[in-house]
């Protein structure tokens, strides 16, 4: 869709009209005469599009947002009312069924070279594997996620090469079927690591099927690491959504770290059933990654300054505090022109600053699983 939606007949009253008049919700900007409009139809709400207005637009209308979540999103999608069996049970019935949860945070007393912030950036090369995943054909839908292979990802791998950053990439395995040089361009400079995303980025609790979860993500585990030509240590699941049986699998799999949860900005050790897993946790954020705020279809969001304003406030903190900053993106959405822009004002604001160690993923797990552990006393102040 070429456009960016501005607003619904919420706040601007009939779609049908020839002008919009000067009316707005608190979220919108208001604007008198949009060119080149178009109707879409999202549940029971008319969004209209502008090609023009990006110039004019400061703030995502909030009703839009509402209505497109469901659409790219269904965990956003309003739920029918259900059942609450979690009021009728006792506080021991409700400890028993968190399984997984945070142990011991993994927080160094400093990082590599007396740095004083470690900023991991890392890339889901999910491409087509999702809606090829759901049964979506759609040649429309098919290519923008191959977006990601033909144009997203060498505008990457370009960037990290200008600025030396290594990075970790996630890869769904059918992503490398469908596109093997992927893979090879990515090990090409020596400074990346390759993590497993699932078998065609299927969605475990969907699934829900343990036989049918191990198979997929031992396939997965074996393909790359043949194309890797080593066993990957890192494990990303898709969506970041775990079945019940995700953890279990993950640790018994021998994985160095899993970055899928989010309970601390620290890195720490998984607890499975009050035990440790002797998984480390790099903890991501939905805050932190491109896909919710980029990759709606018109782009809600589509100024990578105003995203920026998130990640560089996030990485601030990061650096004040002595901390981790983990970003997570996808070619086929960071990888567009503007976006990869925006991402290159990132890295030249963190570089501004003394003391940033860049990493992958992996030297970020072994260091904490080496040196972390202090206490929260010590922390950076």
């Amino acid at each position: 869709m070429p456009g960016m939606p501005i607003a619904t007949e919420c706040c601007i009253g009939t779609a049908g009209s020839r002008r919009i008049k000067r009316r707005a919700c608190h979220s919108c900007l208001s604007i008198r005469r949009p060119r080149g409009r178009y109707e879409w139809r999202v549940r029971y709400t008319t969004v209209l599009f502008c090609r023009d207005i990006m110039g004019l637009m400061q703030r995502p209308c909030l009703t839009v947002l509402a209505g497109l979540m469901p659409l790219v999103y269904p965990a956003f999608a309003q739920q029918p009312q259900l059942a609450q069996p979690g009021t009728k049970l006792s506080v021991d019935q409700l400890k028993a069924q968190i399984r997984v949860t945070a142990g011991r945070r993994l927080r160094p007393q400093s990082w590599p070279n007396g740095a004083r912030v470690a900023v991991a950036l890392s890339f889901d090369v999910d491409n087509m594997s999702a809606p090829l995943a759901r049964g979506d054909l759609s040649p429309g839908v098919l290519s923008r996620g191959e977006y990601g292979a033909v144009d997203g990802l060498p505008r990457v791998l370009r960037l990290l090469d200008k600025h030396q950053i290594p990075a970790s990439f996630f890869i769904p395995a059918v992503s490398d079927v469908l596109h093997p040089q992927m893979i090879r361009d990515i090990l090409t400079s020596k400074r990346h690591e390759v993590g497993v995303h699932g078998w065609i980025h299927e969605n475990l609790p969907s699934l829900n099927n343990e036989a049918e979860e191990q198979r997929l993500l031992l396939q997965a585990i074996a393909h790359l690491t043949k194309a890797v030509g080593k066993r990957p240590v890192g494990y990303r699941a898709p969506s970041w959504a775990f079945s019940p049986y995700t953890m279990g699998q993950v640790a018994k799999a021998g994985f160095l770290y899993d970055s899928s949860l989010m309970s601390s900005d620290d890195a720490y050790e998984v607890m499975l059933d009050g035990k440790s897993t002797g998984v480390i946790e790099l903890p991501i954020e939905w805050i932190l990654d491109d896909s919710p705020v980029l990759n709606l279809p018109g782009g809600v969001l589509p100024s990578p300054e105003l995203v920026n304003q998130t990640f560089q406030s996030e990485f601030d903190m990061a650096y004040d505090e002595g901390g981790l900053f983990i970003l997570t993106m996808h070619p086929h959405v960071t990888g567009h022109r503007s976006r990869i822009a925006g991402l290159e004002k990132l890295i030249l604001h963190m570089r501004s600053r003394p003391g940033v160690w860049f990493a992958t993923h992996e030297q970020v797990a072994r260091y904490v699983k080496e040196k972390g552990g202090r206490s929260d006393a010590a922390r950076v102040k």
